[in-house]
């Protein structure tokens, strides 16, 4: 499932839950779903992290070390 398609069927469960509420079935799709979102959001930023470097006063590139 692309995400576009994760995103566009969370914004209707969204919608379905203010107006007339969720089903058993419909709440865990919806946890799956922002699961698998919240997976990618997490990924990309470690993805971008890992490309990003510091400079220091002198000029000097190291990469950002992890905690």
């Amino acid at each position: 499932m692309k995400m576009d398609e994760v995103i566009a069927r969370i914004n209707e469960l969204a919608k379905k839950a203010k107006t007339e509420g969720l089903t058993n079935e419909e709440l865990q799709e919806r946890d799956k779903l922002r699961r698998i979102y919240i997976d990618s959001v997490k990924a990309n930023l470690v993805g971008h992290l890992e490309s990003t470097y510091y400079v220091d006063e002198h000029g000097n590139k190291s990469k950002l070390k992890h905690k």
